[in-house]
């Protein structure tokens, strides 16, 4: 059975991979990632998931590595992540009544092969009319300085939302778990499989 390794950091990724009930090992890689000039959002989430992957590649031959990327869609503005809290109430100011597009990469490194597989899913999040005061309690209470669009879902952000809209939520919270179990299946390890 191929070997399993998250190129993330992020413990909110790790519980959703923690949900295949598939053994791995997790490894942060610390990449730059700035957008490049004129690189569309479905561009710059390729180009950062495959390189979240590819970093770890020559320290875990014979896996599977799996890399991640995620930014927000506002107006035609990417958005990342806060600077400062100040910027997350700012931020969720801006989304209260619309509707803000999330865009998640997902690259699948086979290193065994020297193969990989990129892809990326949308989901988008209306947002219900937010008071000053809701948004300053929210910030307060979370502080979700390390979430594209400073709410995080898997928290109290989902008390900000009017409706949410797309095929898989976990998308959302930066692991397309549908489109991932598909990727892996197609690599040889399939989480319906038998027990390691």
């Amino acid at each position: 059975m191929p070997r399993l390794v998250l190129a993330s950091g992020s413990r909110w990724r790790r519980q959703l991979l923690d949900r295949l009930e598939l053994p791995y090992a997790w490894q942060s890689p610390d990449i730059d990632e700035t957008p490049r000039p004129g690189e569309s959002p479905s561009g710059l989430v390729h180009r950062l998931a495959l390189t979240k992957a590819q970093h770890l590649a020559d320290e875990w031959p014979q896996h599977l590595i799996i890399g991640s990327d995620q930014i927000a869609l506002f107006a035609g503005e990417v958005l990342g992540k806060p600077a400062d809290l100040g910027a997350a109430r700012a931020q969720l100011a801006r989304f209260s009544g619309n509707r803000v597009r999330f865009v998640t990469g997902l690259a699948l490194v086979d290193t065994r092969q020297g193969r990989h597989r990129v892809c990326h899913e949308t989901y988008d999040v209306v947002f219900r009319a937010l008071s000053e005061k809701e948004i300053a309690n929210y910030v307060e209470r979370e502080k979700p300085l390390e979430c594209a669009g400073s709410f995080r879902m898997e928290g109290l952000g989902i008390t900000l939302f009017e409706r949410l809209e797309g095929d898989d939520p976990n998308t959302l919270i930066g692991l397309p778990l549908i489109r991932l179990c598909a990727l892996l299946r197609e690599a040889g390890l399939d989480p319906l499989g038998p027990a390691a």
